[in-house]
């Protein structure tokens, strides 16, 4: 003992051993999904690819263009997606101080889904149904924010009430438009229960920027998050403007999670199970919580859709159909949970 304190934000052991296990975790579930696949490709020889970026590896031009622009774009979505859906649930967590806050709080997952739908029925063809979705995810947001601003008392109360409220009657809507053209429900529900299907790397290119944008700014304020967890006054006190850092976080992680719906469609859990199984094991900071939900997040969904299309192949399953599978045990766990804490 040199009975030299340790700085508040000096990384410990746990931490550091937390981010490696995250990256060695992500490599793998990269490479486990780059195999995974109807035509076998040889393992060494696609580890060598990848970690030359294809400057090296004796692969035929068949492999090569099933590993480049079959299975890469799909792990790289799936990655994306994964990362943007557990850093927002992170967020969304921190935000609102609820171990239950998901991505889909504010009315994005219906206002995705209302949208799509629409673009289906309208049959303006696939490549603007990711576009429906964004928008109709956009503007349910919107109408929560500026419903949730009409509403008196605390801004995140009121929040999550006028989401519950948008997300009904846009889910309502959806409901009325899909029994109105019935010959669409199997592609409807094909979008909505969540899908990784890429042509090429056109869904990665249109989804990245936003999630980059998203997870950074929730990043930046990840020691603001911190702060708020000691609740409103406090953190004013402090100097730390409340309203504004609520804001900005809850702006980026949905924008970012909108952008995700679109390409992906509905992937639920994910915001639930990787922050909250983080937390279990590296405590409650959100400067760690949050690169480690990217982290996780990219591992977890490009694991779940080795499963998907592992577990009934030669189909396969909606990849929302196993994060559900996986994810409605470890809810009601964080439910229980939460209620003995209480």
């Amino acid at each position: 003992m040199n009975g030299r304190p340790r700085r508040p934000d000096t990384p410990t052991r746990l931490t550091v051993g937390a981010f490696v296990a995250g990256a060695v975790t992500l490599i793998a579930a990269v490479i486990i999904a780059v195999l995974t696949g109807p035509v076998r490709l040889p393992a060494g020889q696609v580890v060598t690819w990848l970690a030359t970026f294809g400057a090296s590896g004796d692969l035929t031009a068949r492999q090569t263009d099933i590993l480049a622009v079959v299975r890469l774009p799909r792990v790289a979505l799936g990655a994306i997606v994964g990362a943007t859906l557990a850093t927002a649930g992170a967020a969304y967590q921190g935000v609102f101080r609820n171990p239950l806050a998901d991505p889909y709080l504010l009315g994005v997952a219906a206002g995705g889904g209302l949208g799509a739908t629409v673009a289906i029925v309208a049959g303006v063809g696939g490549a603007l149904v990711p576009l429906g979705a964004f928008l109709g995810a956009v503007i349910g947001v919107l109408a929560t924010y500026s419903l949730g601003r009409t509403v008196g008392g605390r801004t995140d109360t009121s929040l999550i009430l006028a989401g519950v409220a948008v997300a009904s009657f846009l889910t309502a809507f959806q409901t009325y438009v899909q029994q109105r053209h019935a010959d669409t429900l199997r592609e409807v529900y094909a979008w909505i229960l969540g899908r990784l299907s890429t042509t090429g790397w056109h869904e990665v290119l249109l989804v990245l920027p936003y999630a980059a944008v998203g997870i950074f700014v929730v990043l930046l304020h990840r020691r603001m998050l911190d702060v708020l967890a000691v609740g409103d006054e406090e953190a004013t006190t402090l100097g730390v403007p409340v309203q504004r850092v609520r804001l900005l976080v809850v702006g980026a992680a949905t924008l970012a999670t909108a952008a995700a719906v679109a390409v992906s469609g509905l992937i639920g859990f994910v915001g639930i199970i990787v922050p909250h199984a983080i937390r279990l094991v590296t405590g409650a900071s959100y400067r760690v919580i949050l690169p480690l939900s990217a982290l996780f997040g990219a591992a977890f969904l490009v694991l779940a859709d080795v499963a998907a299309r592992s577990l009934a192949s030669p189909a396969e399953l909606p990849i929302g159909v196993v994060t559900a599978f996986l994810g409605a045990p470890f809810f009601l766990v964080v439910l229980r949970t939460s209620r003995g804490v209480r």
